[in-house]
């Protein structure tokens, strides 16, 4: 079974070597993650894969080859009926019905929020769980983890669950998009093509077959060999790509499409952001804290010739868009939409691809904003979607 993880993680490009194979083995044998699936995969992860752009095709090999597959530990664990201590955690945790939710009302706006926060920070003193006002956990407060306020900031908790918070006070991390992922048909690329401006280029190191022809007789018959440049997309895109949070949703279609776009355009440059554009964006989730670069030089580096393609959901606060502060990681001087308009100001040509299904956009505030700033100029996220927004490039 182990052997067929390795063979699986070969065929699908995955650079694992057989001492890395042995590792695994050896760690097993010592009984490093005991009888759990859950253990075990992480043990095999860590073995196996040295590089983060590997761990999609990781999770889908690993997927693959130890489908169904459970310890006896697991059911004796169900049968003695042990409470996990993740499981007290969640008791924790408070959900409300519909009918409460819709009685709880927003602090009050933007501003009341970010002072409300700064005065209970002042003022409180110790832990406090439950409740409606104080920093905390498994209340209505707007301010905390693993509660249910519909406007507040999100504070030491691991993840989502409503994505209702205005602002989140952790420091989250993002893995870059796996741009060699075997797309399973090419009708992505075959969309992509649509996109197409054709020159010659380069050196000419291409026979050109018709020219040698004339160019022969015209030379009474002694061979006379023309060369052309060949024959290139001279198309140059801009790819933005929203990264993180609720976009965690969507990450297959994003690599997919990510990954045909390599294929497809020569001039392609691609840049990560999230939620909304600010004052900086960057080239690299692992070092997206410490390597970024500034919005203007995006600007400043790619003339308006450049297609500029913008790939997210825009599902977030409003207050990400419209108000300064309003980044949920950081304080932005200026406001996303300030940024989005000088992008839209500088490039020409610009879409936006939602992988939210249309008929729901009107249901989301912060997508029909931003629907507005790229001018109207917003398509799903599917094949005729993909033709609508390759027919509005060419233009």
């Amino acid at each position: 079974m182990f052997l067929n993880l390795f063979y699986e993680l070969k065929q699908a490009k995955v650079p694992v070597s057989v001492k890395e194979y042995l590792t695994l083995i050896e760690a097993m044998d010592a009984d490093v993650a005991g009888l759990k699936v859950e253990d075990f995969y992480y043990l095999a992860r860590c073995a196996l894969v040295k590089d983060e752009r590997h761990l999609d095709r990781f999770d889908v090999v690993f997927g693959k080859v130890f489908k169904g597959l459970s310890f006896a530990a697991e059911c004796v664990e169900a049968i003695e009926a042990q409470i996990p201590a993740e499981w007290l955690k969640k008791l924790a945790e408070k959900y409300l019905t519909e009918e409460e939710k819709a009685q709880i009302e927003a602090l009050g706006g933007w501003d009341k929020l970010m002072e409300t926060l700064r005065q209970r920070l002042a003022e409180q003193k110790s832990r406090h769980q439950g409740g409606s006002k104080w920093i905390g956990t498994a209340g209505t407060s707007p301010f905390g983890a693993h509660g249910y306020n519909p406007e507040g900031v999100r504070i030491g908790q691991d993840n989502s669950r409503h994505r209702r918070a205005v602002k989140v006070w952790d420091r989250r991390e993002f893995r870059n998009l796996d741009d060699s992922l075997v797309i399973g048909t090419r009708n992505i690329q075959l969309a992509l093509r649509r996109l197409r401006k054709f020159a010659r280029e380069g050196a000419p190191e291409k026979l050109d077959l018709p020219g040698t022809i004339r160019s022969t007789a015209h030379n009474a018959g002694w061979l006379d060999l023309k060369m052309e440049a060949e024959r290139r997309n001279t198309v140059k895109v801009l790819l933005l790509l929203d990264i993180g949070g609720s976009m965690d949703d969507f990450i297959k279609v994003s690599a997919e499409l990510f990954s045909a776009a390599r294929s497809e355009f020569k001039h392609l440059e691609h840049i990560y952001f999230h939620n909304c554009p600010y004052e900086s964006v960057w080239k690299d989730n692992r070092r997206r804290n410490s390597e970024r670069t500034a919005t203007l030089d995006l600007i400043r580096t790619y003339g308006r010739d450049w297609k500029l393609i913008f790939v997210g959901d825009a599902s977030m606060s409003p207050y990400e868009i419209a108000a300064p502060g309003g980044s949920v990681e950081h304080w932005n001087e200026e406001a996303g939409a300030v940024w989005m308009r000088r992008l839209a100001e500088h490039f020409e040509h610009i879409a936006w691809l939602n992988p939210v299904p249309e008929k729901y956009w009107g249901h989301t505030q912060s997508i029909q904003m931003m629907r507005d700033l790229v001018d109207d100029r917003m398509y799903p996220l599917t094949l005729e979607g993909l033709d609508r927004a390759m027919r509005e490039l060419n233009l």
